[in-house]
């Protein structure tokens, strides 16, 4: 092989390497999140979402210009990066390592992770865990892991996130209704 041949080659090898490379570390405000494959199998209820920049631009195509609440999810979406969610039912309790949700908890202790809030009821062993990752002043990740004995579910919201418009795509996308509701 000529010197021209090995030295394109090499190149190229090494431009793929920075390229695989660059795409596995992870975006701020991403979390890491095991695959749960297995786990899936043995619940009896889960979900999965995975919409990345390009779907969620995909997704925004088909909201409605004309409605204001549409317009509004339309606004929210255009800086988001990322919308991960995990959520798993099972018929007995603790039928889920607990170990995992743990590791993913533990991940929200590096720095620019703050809790917002924290959630613990002793009885029901039900816990929410609601964690903002910020940069110079802006938030560019949104965590929530909610687990009880039966269930847990994993929300990652990564991208530019204006807390005050973030109510305008619950119910969207995956993303559960986080306002409180309100019963007569």
């Amino acid at each position: 092989m000529n010197a021209f041949k090995r030295t394109s080659i090499v190149v190229l090898l090494a431009a793929t390497l920075l390229l695989v490379t660059s795409s596995v570390v992870a975006a701020p405000g991403a979390l890491t999140v095991p695959s749960f494959d297995a786990l899936a199998k043995r619940a009896t209820d889960s979900v999965n979402i995975t919409l990345d920049s390009s779907i969620l631009g995909l997704a925004a195509g088909f909201l409605d210009p004309s409605s204001p609440e549409d317009a509004a999810a339309r606004d929210v979406i255009s800086g988001l990066k990322g919308i991960y969610v995990r959520s798993y039912t099972f018929a007995d309790d603790f039928a889920y390592p607990e170990a995992e949700v743990d590791m993913i908890r533990k991940q929200l202790s590096a720095p620019g992770w703050q809790r917002l809030v924290q959630v613990r009821n002793s009885k029901d062993h039900g816990n929410v865990d609601i964690y903002i990752s910020t940069d110079q002043g802006r938030a560019n990740g949104l965590a929530i892991i909610a687990s009880e004995p039966r269930e847990f579910t994993i929300v990652n919201i990564v991208g530019s996130i204006d807390l005050q418009k973030l109510h305008r795509i619950e119910g969207k996308f995956g993303i559960p209704n986080l306002s409180p509701t309100v019963t007569k």
